[in-house]
């Protein structure tokens, strides 16, 4: 039989995780290390499996890291059997590091702390460029309806940034469903995390039984629906940020102990522009992040100023005087 007829079939979802990896890797330079953060899963399998595929036509050099959590008796195997899935797929280096989870707080968190610290300590030893991360776009619609539930406020809706560092997330556009058929298509046999069926973790729970739920209520599209706002509210984030940036330089003075803010000024703003420049005028200043019910304590000094005294926030005093609002430490 040709060579060729042996190779596996270019399939509408191989062709769609290949293409996702090119255009985030295209502004990689040339000869430059690209990661894969493989757990075996198969999301990443199908990533290192496209950016294998992808790195050596683009002029990049592959590899992969797997990170060993050590949260189930047979994880040591796991990692090992991905790491030779890596090499059978060309990539190289490939790089295994376990790590330890601490045990205080979310196991999910610390889980999550302890892989991007491996991560950050691979990418420095291995002098690589960019770190690929396999979440999809059903890992996004997920992120944000937790975020949502929780109402822990707009940033939380961002869901996952596509780039943040130097780590990139190539299939935030790309559905799990993708990714499974990819691996099918590649014969791949992907590992599959016990962890991904135990309703105990509050993301099992959203992924098997409440966006289901939507999906047969809403008629379908949620996951869609929920990236598509993620992706508006932080277009919007981004530009209220730059349009305060720009203000924030004119309207605040820098004094001992502290700064002022021109009142006037602020008040002529939006109420977003104007909470978000009290917000980055505070952060910059005392290294302190003000929640929503504060932040709008100081902007009735802007808004609804009758003479009343000072507010008190952690560490921060906050004064009406005349024109202006001034912070000092307390």
């Amino acid at each position: 039989m040709p060579e060729n007829d042996r190779r596996p079939r270019l399939t509408p979802a191989v062709a769609d995780v290949r293409r996702a990896v090119r255009e985030e890797t295209a502004d990689v330079p040339q000869g430059s290390l690209v990661l894969v953060a493989l757990s075996g899963g198969p999301d990443s399998l199908a990533l290192a499996a496209a950016t294998a595929f992808e790195a050596s036509r683009a002029g990049l050099r592959a590899g992969a890291v797997i990170v060993d959590h050590g949260l189930q008796p047979d994880s040591s195997q796991v990692a090992e059997r991905a790491a030779e899935q890596a090499r059978e797929l060309g990539l190289d280096p490939v790089l295994v590091m376990p790590v330890h989870v601490a045990p205080e707080g979310s196991p999910e968190a610390a889980a999550r702390q302890a892989r991007y610290a491996a991560l950050l300590q691979a990418r420095k030893e291995l002098d690589a460029a960019v770190v690929l991360l396999g979440h999809t776009l059903d890992d996004q619609a997920e992120t944000v309806l937790i975020g949502l539930a929780r109402g822990s406020g707009p940033e939380s809706l961002w869901g996952m940034h596509q780039r943040i560092g130097f780590l990139r997330r190539p299939l935030l556009q790309v559905r799990r469903a993708t990714t499974h058929q990819a691996c099918a298509d590649l014969g791949l046999e992907p590992w599959r995390d016990p962890h991904n069926d135990d309703e105990r973790y509050l993301r099992v729970r959203v992924r098997h039984q409440v966006l289901p739920m939507l999906d047969e209520v809403l008629g379908g599209g949620v996951a869609l629906a929920l990236t598509r706002t993620a992706d508006t509210l932080r277009e919007d984030a981004e530009a209220l940020a730059h349009f305060a940036q720009e203000q924030i330089g004119d309207l605040v003075e820098h004094a001992e102990g502290g700064l002022s803010l021109d009142a006037g000024a602020l008040a002529a703003n939006p109420p977003a522009l104007r909470q978000r420049i009290i917000r980055l005028a505070v952060q910059s200043e005392f290294h302190t992040a003000l929640s929503r019910q504060q932040t709008l304590e100081v902007s009735r000094l802007v808004t609804d100023w009758h003479g009343q005294g000072p507010i008190h926030l952690p560490g921060i005093r906050v004064t009406r005087e005349g024109r202006r609002l001034v912070f000092v430490a307390a």
